[in-house]
């Protein structure tokens, strides 16, 4: 019984890991197939499909969903387009999210996502009500493993970064939206490696969560936009207090 209830386990475990790698080449794909829409199939002449296919090698994206990814933006495939876009809404204690998508139907999204707000303590807003409170910046991400701080700020602020932000897994570069593909392409070719690259909306005032009840309930939302298949990024201005972090993780 004890080596049923271990492979019971090994069984469970392998089965998150490969849904969480399942969610992670999905969002890859649309990437792909959002950055051939918009800039043809050729990657050496698309900057952001190259560096989208890029980015889905990195985290072993299999050759076939890229190859079928590119085919599905460029029309190669038939069927319906994908198409980006934003969502606005409010959760638990009026928390803001904002959640890009791509998606190959508009109406099914807006259900699905509408349903998941409604479930879980909060609402859809409409466009502009939320993203006020968010600032657009362009986001570089670079590993720290032998790569000390200071030889990063010195080359992101010479190509043209705004700042640079670093602990000891990762460093941000952050810059200003119409400055990220200069500046990441500046970093590759003075021999960094970039691990992600992409437009982020960052919070101008974070809303710090200090009951324990509404801060569950904000990261159970948060979740479950995140893990919703058509979802490229969730962005929130949601904080969680130091206080409250070990109870979490209870």
């Amino acid at each position: 019984m004890a080596g049923h209830n271990k492979w019971s386990k090994v069984k469970h475990i392998k089965a998150r890991v490969d849904a969480i790698k399942g969610r992670v080449f999905s969002k890859c794909a649309h990437e792909i197939a959002l950055a051939a829409r918009a800039g043809g199939a050729d990657p050496s002449t698309n900057a952001r499909l190259r560096t989208a296919i890029e980015l889905a090698k990195a985290v072993s994206t299999p050759r076939e969903n890229i190859e079928r990814a590119i085919k599905k933006g460029s029309g190669e495939l038939g069927g319906d387009a994908i198409q980006e876009v934003t969502y606005e809404g409010y959760g638990p204690a009026g928390i803001a999210f904002i959640i890009e998508m791509a998606t190959d139907n508009l109406n099914r999204s807006a259900a699905d996502l509408r349903s998941i707000f409604t479930k879980n303590g909060g609402a859809i807003a409409t466009l502009g009500s939320v993203s006020y409170q968010f600032d657009r910046k362009g986001e570089i991400r670079l590993s720290a493993a032998n790569l000390p701080a200071d030889v990063l700020m010195d080359a992101a602020i010479e190509a043209g970064a705004d700042d640079v932000q670093s602990d000891p897994d990762e460093h941000l570069v952050l810059t200003a939206p119409n400055e990220l593909g200069s500046v990441a392409n500046a970093l590759r070719l003075a021999g960094f490696h970039p691990s992600s690259e992409k437009l982020v909306s960052v919070p101008q005032s974070p809303s710090v969560v200090s009951d324990l009840t509404i801060a569950r309930q904000v990261i159970k939302l948060f979740d479950l936009l995140d893990d919703y298949p058509d979802t490229l990024n969730v962005f929130t201005n949601f904080e969680v207090a130091d206080d409250l972090l070990d109870l979490l993780e209870a």
